[in-house]
């Protein structure tokens, strides 16, 4: 078993190093690092790469991180488990989404040596990172104010993508094409198969989105050989969306809100009620579709056109599975306390 390098320096067969891979610098000059986490086992296997943050205001996924660096043993680990809990480190600092110019890394790919802050972070991260890895977790959140149920984003038609999202064992796999720009077209480009983890909301920690994330990388490791020992979580048998629907705001108005984040709905049920701050009955919001609340907003207050929930829509002899599926997994994670 030989070494493992990156970024210029070697990590020796069964230990785990902290590499600081210098990135970009303040405007005061002040350095900018890039930290990671290699974990070299003793036997040969897949380069697997987690990542997190690529979006500074998700912190459910640098949670998950964490908790995998301080429980990972490489000295037991078959292949190599690199680990960067934060990716886009000046979104973090500002505790935003972006870029300072606002612009979103994740659709900066491939990006370029010389070209704007986003392009280069981009490009740093792909030559040094995304090119070394055999498989790829990519670790996200809901928006700012928007919550999602723990759902995997793929494209089904990629067999080994496809194969690690059943394993990580959430309970919706939603089919999803990449997007130009975005690291998962980056990794199709180059045939590494990555898997998107949603869950949760921006700025926010949540247990059972920490939890299951943490569960299902671990799955993923098992899958590949990585490590030993029994997927976990094997109540949840994910079942695959084919499509989602976002219901949106009809009026200006108060959102009084009818469901809630996992809930089975049927078409035309009342999701919300449209009211005026001065009074009256208000508007029915009702939804277009059937399916499964995968993503909905936790403003109370909406502008006409707003997105308000996202429904995951499933074949009709998928729907009663669906529902058992997320029942299940709230069934383990529901009222789980936080863990150190």
């Amino acid at each position: 078993m030989n070494g493992f390098e990156l970024a210029g320096q070697w990590v020796e067969p069964g230990s785990h190093q902290h590499i600081t891979l210098p990135a970009l610098r303040l405007y005061n000059d002040a350095p900018l690092d890039l930290r990671i986490d290699v974990f070299h086992g003793t036997k040969p296997g897949p380069v697997l790469l987690i990542c997190a943050a690529i979006h500074g205001d998700e912190l459910n996924g640098i949670e998950v991180c964490r908790r995998l660096i301080n429980t990972t043993d490489a000295r037991t680990l078959s292949g190599t488990l690199v680990v960067v809990p934060i990716v886009n480190l000046f979104g973090f600092i500002q505790q935003s989404r972006y870029l300072p110019d606002r612009r979103d890394l994740n659709r900066c790919f491939p990006g370029s040596e010389r070209g704007a802050l986003g392009s280069r972070m981009a490009y740093l991260f792909s030559e040094e990172l995304v090119k070394k890895s055999t498989h790829i977790v990519d670790l996200h959140t809901g928006a700012i104010h928007r919550s999602n149920l723990p759902q995997i984003r793929v494209d089904v038609e990629n067999e080994k993508a496809l194969a690690m999202a059943k394993v990580f064992s959430t309970p919706v796999i939603l089919h999803s094409k990449e997007r130009d720009g975005s690291l998962r077209a980056l990794a199709n480009e180059l045939g590494i198969p990555l898997i998107l983890y949603e869950a949760g909301e921006g700025l926010r920690f949540d247990e059972a989105s920490i939890s299951a994330g943490v569960i299902g990388v671990e799955n993923v490791m098992k899958h590949l050989k990585m490590m030993k020992g029994r997927r976990r979580g094997r109540r949840i048998t994910p079942v695959i969306a084919r499509r989602s629907t976002w219901v949106r705001a009809e009026r200006d108005g108060l959102i009084i809100p009818k469901v809630e984040l996992g809930q089975t709905i049927q078409k035309q049920q009342v999701l919300a009620l449209s009211v005026n701050p001065h009074g009256g009955e208000g508007d029915a919001i009702e939804s277009p579709v059937r399916g499964i609340i995968i993503g909905c907003s936790n403003i109370p207050v909406a502008n006409e056109g707003e997105a308000l929930f996202n429904v995951a829509q499933f074949d009709k002899d998928a729907m009663s599975d669906a529902t058992e599926s997320v029942d299940s997994f709230t069934e383990v994670y529901e009222n789980k306390p936080y863990e150190q």
